[in-house]
């Protein structure tokens, strides 16, 4: 039996306005006909290169997309259209985003007083300690201010603000980048938790690699589309996987580089 369907995106196109010379524009699309769906209990993984338009997707579902922006096609979220409205009434309740950069955070605000978002509950005081083991953060981190932080501790922090809550999504745009392999790992299987619990994660990422071990389905852009859907079992062999930009990252998985050197090998004989 299916999961419920929590986002579906329908044909998604997103471009941007660039003014030239004097007052010349030009349309660039960055996202041309995404079309794709995320469930209820699953950790869904898209995976593509830099600048192929992840990112622009996770804002575009949070209602966050830059002023010279234009977007064409339609969001669902558990069933409805995702209007401006909604989107500003679940955003960062239901609807939780781990941003790429530590800019998100409040300059002027503590750590710990932002992953708790003024929260006097003794119930999530207690959840935020064990957030702080869990991602080797120490506990006088919380009294630190975002310049106070190193990268790698900031990207954490960020984890941390959304992780606290129980979303029925969750996007998390390039989280893992800055940690180290264990302490990446283990972001993705919080993830996992997640999903377990009933969550509908999307992760965003360049790591094929980390999304084969722990997503569900992953998703490969490419030109500003889906390419392919596949399952983790499929990248087992290249033979399996369909489109020829999905192969090429599968060759690119260090993994298998003796694979991939082999079989040039061969082709030059």
């Amino acid at each position: 039996m299916q999961s419920e369907k929590i986002l579906e995106l329908k044909e998604l196109h997103i471009s941007f306005t660039q003014y030239t010379r004097g007052l010349q524009r030009r349309t660039i699309e960055n996202v041309c006909g995404l079309s794709f769906s995320t469930y209820a209990g699953e950790v869904t993984a898209l995976v593509g290169a830099s600048g192929s338009g992840k990112s622009l997707l996770a804002h575009a579902v949070m209602g966050l997309l830059p002023y010279n922006a234009s977007m064409d096609g339609e969001i669902f979220y558990r069933g409805r259209l995702l209007e401006k409205e909604q989107i500003e009434q679940l955003r960062g309740s239901e609807i939780l985003l781990v941003p790429q950069g530590a800019s998100y955070l409040d300059p002027l605000m503590k750590s710990g007083a932002q992953i708790l978002k003024g929260s006097r509950d003794p119930q999530k005081k207690a959840k935020l300690k064990e957030i702080f083991q869990r991602y080797h953060l120490k506990e006088d981190a919380a009294a630190l201010y975002p310049f106070e932080l190193s990268g790698g501790m900031s990207r954490r922090v960020l984890i941390a603000a959304a992780t606290i809550e129980e979303p029925k999504l969750m996007i998390a745009d390039e989280p893992t980048p800055g940690l180290e392999k264990k302490t990446a790992k283990m972001v993705m299987g919080h993830f996992r938790e997640l999903a377990e619990m009933g969550s509908s994660v999307l992760v965003i990422t360049h790591d094929l690699e980390l999304a084969v071990e722990t997503a569900d389905r992953i998703l490969v852009m490419h030109e500003g589309r889906v390419a392919e859907e596949a399952f983790p079992a499929d990248f087992q062999a290249e033979e399996t996987l369909r489109h020829p930009y999905t192969k090429a990252l599968w060759r690119a998985m260090p993994s298998h580089w003796s694979v991939s050197a082999r079989g040039a090998n061969d082709e030059e004989r």
